[in-house]
């Protein structure tokens, strides 16, 4: 593991929202999603990862 956070790829950040996702973390992994996203250099491939890490804020339901 690097100690470096400077060493880390858009893969390795995925891999950390996946985690945090899996964990019930929601907003970790859209976090961590996001600088995947930014990372990536094809502009497709951001938006389909940001797309499957939605910001929860913006997404959650209210209930009566």
């Amino acid at each position: 593991m690097t100690r470096d956070p400077a060493d880390l790829t858009a893969v390795d950040y995925l891999d950390g929202a996946r985690e945090m996702a899996a964990a019930d973390r929601p907003f970790l992994a859209h976090l961590l999603a996001e600088e995947a996203a930014q990372r990536t250099t094809d502009l497709a491939t951001a938006a389909g990862i940001r797309a499957s890490f939605p910001d929860p804020t913006t997404t959650r339901t209210e209930t009566d």
